[in-house]
């Protein structure tokens, strides 16, 4: 017989045991409820529900005027399937593969899955999505296809502006360009297409999709007008045909009393509707490097030698400074050079010397030698603030992504003779859209403008106080003063003289003041290669348009001659 001793210690570690399992129990549900138990919820949500997501509209694009559209997306569909759910995996595969295109062996891969979705093909013209859909209404499948909306980007006027309005990826997203940099702005968020489903992946009878709506991107206005960026690319096509330009040019035209940019051409440029073509005959390295190139926006992201157009900032400095005026007859004598730190330097045409000139014959012959002596008098310490105060240590900041910095010596390196360079635009490198930034700076009466490409954001869901799409709009910049508004003035004239009588001109025209300067200079050290501009401003009293023309390497019969005469003009 089992003692009453014995008995009363087996229920003792019985019910020690089963308290232990209990409390262990307990501890568990603990753990899985208020540790995992938001991870478990999330995966028994996934499990129970099959979710699409459903692309927002995109922003669209105006130009400045409010009306013509540069970039506007349009409704497609998206094709996915639930793999799970489809029975005759090879015939629905092959309609599919036929239907859009696509490789047999891989639509059928996709379709097999064990997966709850599976995408077969986006950016869907309605027209293709609606044969899709008698398809199944014939063969009596509803279930395991899904159609549901997407955007498609179009660009209605094809090659126009097409670096600066950049284009999207297939999953809408912006690459380059306006589309890029104001991604945030322009794509939305997505909305999405939810429904109850079995282990299976089918969806649970007596259920409904649930349809949460995407929020649409807001639309954006340019600076950028239409017309006037259309001339600016045809007369730049045409110049850069006639003379050959083997690398381009770029155009810039802005209005230097708001910074806004009216025109930003590049040429060669590409078709935005079809930004990835090119001549597949071509290495594949080959045609990378060729749709690189077209895409690059070299007004922005690409530097150069401004050559003598950069004499704007050497007279301005000076006659800021007090060094010098405009008109002061006698006042500098060109001998054909100038001897610096025991190193002749060369005016352009030192072969017929310039002889006796004020500051303003000085800039309408392009004398080289008056602007090296005028930086070896303002000394490297005031350049390089007047190059500070300009803005060309730093980038414009101006609404594109890849925008380039500046190239200079370091202050600190610059002797006499890489001063005197500096001052007439050799041995340094700029970006086209700092040099404008510059002469709009003149024109804007000394003041310091910062140029942008977007004047408006029209807001998608957001209301004003009476009801209507929220706009925010884009104000001018301005930065400080950097030289007097009589200063500006002064360069101003001296420009207009340089058109009127001087090196520009074959800008003249009649009835309108118009300022400018020319600039030849080389393309690095030693290439072979030079680039051409002429940076212009009008009308002279009230100044509305900066243009800054910039050709590379023009080797036609009327481009530029190789001679040394022609040099930093």
């Amino acid at each position: 017989m089992i003692g009453k001793r014995t008995v009363k210690r087996r229920m003792r570690n019985a019910i020690i045991l089963s308290v232990m399992a209990f409390s262990l129990l307990i501890v568990r549900i603990g753990y899985l409820q208020f540790v995992e138990g938001s991870d478990l919820q999330l995966k028994a949500y996934r499990q129970q529900t099959s979710d699409r997501s459903v692309n927002p509209k995109r922003g669209t694009i105006y130009d400045a005027t409010g009306e013509k559209i540069l970039a506007v997306s349009s409704t497609v569909q998206t094709i996915t399937v639930n793999p799970t759910t489809i029975e005759n995996k090879e015939k629905v595969a092959q309609k599919l593969s036929e239907l859009f295109e696509l490789d047999y062996e891989a639509t059928l891969k996709k379709v097999s899955k064990r997966s709850s979705i599976e995408t077969i093909a986006k950016k869907v013209e309605n027209e293709k999505a609606n044969e899709l859909r008698v398809w199944l209404a014939e063969n009596n499948i509803t279930e395991g296809i899904n159609i549901d909306e997407d955007t498609k980007r179009y660009y209605p006027y094809n090659n126009l502006a097409s670096q600066i309005i950049g284009f999207c990826g297939s999953d809408n997203q912006g690459l380059i360009g306006i589309e890029a940099k104001y991604e945030d702005v322009l794509k939305g968020s997505k909305g999405s297409i939810s429904k109850i489903t079995d282990a299976t992946g089918s969806q649970i009878d007596d259920t409904t999709e649930e349809y949460n709506n995407p929020i649409n991107g807001d639309d954006i206005i340019l600076t950028i007008d239409s017309t006037i960026q259309g001339i600016a690319e045809k007369h730049l096509k045409e110049a850069c045909i006639d003379n050959v330009c083997t690398d381009g040019g770029n155009v810039i035209i802005m209005n230097p009393q708001t910074g806004e940019i009216l025109a930003l051409a590049g040429y060669p440029d590409f078709n935005l509707n079809d930004p990835f073509a090119v001549d597949e005959s071509l290495p594949k390295d080959e045609q990378s490097e060729k749709m690189q190139a077209l895409w690059r926006n070299k007004a922005i992201s690409d530097t150069y030698e401004p050559g003598s157009t950069f004499k704007l900032v050497t007279a301005s400095s000076a006659l800021q400074e007090g060094i010098t005026t405009p008109d002061k007859a006698g006042e500098f004598n060109c001998i054909g050079y100038i001897e610096v730190a025991g190193v002749k330097m060369k005016c352009w045409r030192y072969y017929r010397p310039h002889g006796s000139e004020s500051l303003r014959q000085a800039l309408m012959n392009s004398c080289n030698p008056v602007f090296i002596g005028l930086g070896q008098k303002l000394g490297v310490k005031t350049y390089y603030t007047y190059l500070r105060k300009y803005g060309f240590f730093n980038t414009t900041g101006i609404d594109l992504p890849g925008e380039a910095g500046s190239i200079f010596l370091k202050e600190e390196k610059v002797g006499p003779v890489e001063l005197g360079t500096i001052a007439f635009g050799q041995r340094f490198e700029v970006t086209p859209i700092q040099m404008a930034t510059m002469l709009s700076t003149i024109a804007n009466k000394g003041v310091y403008i910062k140029p942008h490409l977007v004047k408006k954001i029209i807001s998608s869901n957001e209301k004003d106080e009476n009801g209507n799409p929220k706009i925010t709009e884009i104000k001018p910049t301005t930065g400080d003063r950097v030289i007097s508004e009589e200063t500006a003035e002064n360069v101003l004239s001296m420009m207009q003289t340089v058109v009127a009588e001087g090196t520009g001109k074959n800008a003249k025209v009649e009835g309108y003041n118009i300022g400018g300067k020319t600039g030849t200079s080389e393309d690095g050290v030693n290439t072979g290669k030079y680039v051409t501009s002429f940076i212009g401003v009008a009308p002279i009293e009230n100044p509305q348009i900066v243009l800054l023309v910039t050709l590379y390497n023009p080797t036609g019969e009327s481009g530029h001659q190789r001679r040394p005469e022609s040099r930093h003009q």
